[in-house]
């Protein structure tokens, strides 16, 4: 029997310090994956990554006692140290819920996140591409996206399209800064990249898109953003005002050592939205230098709007989750219910042998109508069980189950 587990560490445990030892680009997420598929006792994992958690989902033997922290920190080659306070682990239904929850929005940082449904899509995506998926995680993750996706389309769980960067312009904002006299670099051209760059050109900024000189001339930019090389980003930084990085780069963007190189002519405000991080620590050190993380902002809402709007998406998730419980509950049982729809539509075929011979048709058509009865008397009976599963409880639908085989054996 598959079991659904799971081990998280989020924004709400953990600082980004903390998630950045634990965080996967997509390349070292799929080396991951493919390392733990092998793993005897494990049918199928998705790691999902994103700015505000880490994620290790599998689909495991009952049997199995592999615990999911220890694995989790081989991969990384985190050797010293307990870092097991800052984890959650999940199992079962409470795994589900979370899942379900979280690709919605609600386990966001900024509740309703935009981004995360997209994230959760993707993971599974990767999984696939790596071949470490399985039936049981497909069809979670698949049900968690639709889900997400009419909780976002019935539910407005804020008043506006939101990410990581509408909470930091509301910060800047609220702190009395006054961005459209801002000169603003936005490095990165992904999707965060895209998000902040048009959030800032919104606001009425003059933004600067950095894009890798060796996608120069194929990448769309956002709006009205000018675009520079991403190797010419230290020259420009001595004209900014706003810095925005939101790359999926292992490595800094804006380091200690070049931010002292430049001539900077005003004070500069800087936000990494990045996880692993972009700009290095210490820059935050450096006179005239203000820089926020990931973690320095959040969204606010109206408290008793967000409280009927969270009843709504639950009542939708709850909907979603019934259906997908209703099939892991069921999925064992499907070989046994395509066996005896086998076996009826045979036995069907077979009772058309003697009424077949009065017609004078040929032998290939007396076979093609035995496939089509065959085919036919299968999809009914499939129906019909089915709907059985639907009205009774599991324990009498599998006795009745049991007691059709017995019917059909030899």
């Amino acid at each position: 029997m598959n079991q659904i587990r799971m081990i998280g560490i989020d924004h709400e445990k953990a600082t980004v310090d903390y998630r950045e030892m634990f965080s996967f680009t997509k390349a070292a997420a799929g080396h991951a994956m493919e390392i733990l598929k092998n793993k005897k006792y494990i049918d199928g994992v998705v790691i999902l990554s994103t700015c505000n958690r880490l994620e290790l989902w599998v689909s495991s033997n009952e049997e199995s006692g592999i615990s999911l922290y220890d694995e989790l920190c081989h991969l990384k080659g985190i050797t010293e140290g307990d870092y097991r306070a800052y984890f959650t682990e999940r199992e079962g239904d409470e795994a589900i819920r979370h899942l379900f929850e979280t690709a919605c929005g609600l386990k966001s940082k900024i509740i309703g996140d935009d981004q995360i449904i997209t994230q959760v899509k993707d993971a599974l995506a990767l999984s696939r591409e790596v071949y470490c998926t399985d039936k049981v995680l497909e069809t979670l993750f698949r049900t968690a996206v639709s889900a997400g996706k009419k909780v976002k389309t019935n539910v407005r769980l804020t008043n506006n399209d939101i990410s990581a960067i509408t909470g930091a312009v509301q910060t800047l904002k609220e702190e009395g800064h006054d961005i459209s006299a801002m000169t603003c670099m936005v490095i990165g051209n992904g999707e965060m990249g895209k998000l902040a760059a048009n959030a800032l050109l919104a606001e009425g900024a003059d933004v600067t898109v950095t894009v890798r000189q060796y996608h120069n001339g194929l990448v769309q930019i956002p709006g009205n953003a000018a675009r520079i090389n991403y190797g010419d980003r230290m020259e420009y930084l001595k004209y900014c005002d706003l810095v925005v990085s939101a790359t999926s780069s292992p490595h800094c963007t804006v380091k200690y050592s070049e931010v002292t190189q430049v001539r900077r002519k005003k004070k500069v405000i800087m936000i990494d939205l990045a996880v692993p991080r972009d700009i290095d620590k210490t820059v935050g050190e450096l006179d005239g230098v203000t820089l926020y993380d990931i973690d320095s902002f959040g969204y606010k809402v109206e408290h008793e709007k967000l409280r009927m709007a969270t009843e709504q998406a639950k009542a939708i998730l709850d909907e979603f989750i019934a259906d997908f419980n209703t099939w892991y509950s069921c999925r064992d049982l499907v070989p046994m219910i395509q066996d005896i729809c086998r076996k009826a539509s045979v036995d069907t075929s077979l009772r058309m042998t003697k009424p077949l011979k009065k017609f004078s048709a040929s032998e290939k058509e007396k076979d093609e109508i035995r496939d089509a009865v065959e085919a036919a008397s299968s999809k009914v009976i499939n129906k019909m069980l089915f709907g059985l599963r639907d009205s009774m409880e599991l324990s009498a639908f599998h006795n009745c189950l049991e007691h059709l085989k017995t019917l059909f054996e030899e």
